[in-house]
């Protein structure tokens, strides 16, 4: 101990340093874990040893995606939008594979609209998915997490609750509360042993942007010159982001919200 009373280690034991990034023995839950940046976070999570268990409404994608990225993924059909069948999801999660010490919260649904079209229901519907969600999973899983001693739950959020983006109102508004959720989960589960935290992530090479960005170069230079990296991010920097939050590297890290986005949201 330092003269200032501040650690002069990690508190991580010298034999154990060189493991201090695995994720053996863990038991992950990734809510649209078969596609897109759920299907990056799940490769991830499971190359750094832990088991698993991704869920979302289509179960032909989620075989499909198990089957690809190995013995140590396991689908889960589940629909987050059904708020009562959230514990139930957690219990048979325990049951088959042990208590889920690892909740990401990824799946949502996108609307791209003006204010004036976005109607009552488009705006529901997306908080519905996104926090009402998320908020029942991560209710579920915290007695497990608790049961078993401690555990870490991630906010997918979006550079939309960072900076002003126009067209996705009730998208900004949703991953916005995602940060209050954070803090006020950090704040309270933390005596528990329970870290919350939230990912950002910039604009990341995906279907959906090359999508977005197809016939518009303009549009591609304008995100890429206020870019200090100066390029898109891939899905695998995202999934390496989350496996080191769910990691004893990140044991002191807890209710922060960590833009993934090469300087984007600082960028001008």
């Amino acid at each position: 101990m330092h003269k200032t009373g501040i650690p002069e280690s990690s508190g991580v034991a010298p034999s154990h340093r060189s493991n201090v990034f695995s994720l053996e023995g863990r038991v992950a839950l990734v809510t649209g874990g078969g596609t897109g940046l759920g299907y990056a976070m799940t490769s991830c999570l499971a190359a750094a040893g832990a088991k698993v268990i991704i869920t979302g409404r289509r179960k032909d994608v989620l075989a499909q995606a198990a089957e690809k990225l190995g013995a140590n993924v396991y689908p889960e059909p589940h629909d987050i939008t059904d708020l009562s069948a959230a514990s139930k999801l957690i219990a048979r999660i325990e049951k088959a594979h042990g208590a889920p010490t690892i909740l990401i919260n990824n799946a949502g649904t996108h609307v791209k609209k003006t204010v004036e079209e976005h109607t009552h229901d488009d705006f529901r519907n997306i908080l519905a998915t996104h926090v009402e969600g998320a908020f029942a999973l991560t209710r579920a899983a915290v007695p497990a997490m608790k049961r078993a001693g401690g555990g870490s739950v991630i906010l997918i959020s979006s550079m939309s609750a960072l900076m002003g983006l126009p067209l996705v109102v009730a998208y900004s508004a949703a991953k916005s509360a995602y940060h209050g959720l954070v803090r006020s989960m950090a704040a309270e589960l933390g005596p528990d042993n329970i870290r919350v935290n939230a990912i950002a992530p910039g604009w990341i090479e995906t279907p959906m942007l090359d999508k977005a960005l197809s016939g518009d170069p303009e549009r591609s230079n304008k995100i890429l010159s206020r870019t200090p990296l100066g390029r898109f991010g891939t899905p695998e920097d995202i999934g390496w982001c989350a496996a080191y939050l769910c990691s004893p590297a990140a044991a002191f890290i807890t209710g922060a919200v960590i833009p993934v986005d090469g300087g984007a949201s600082i960028g001008f």
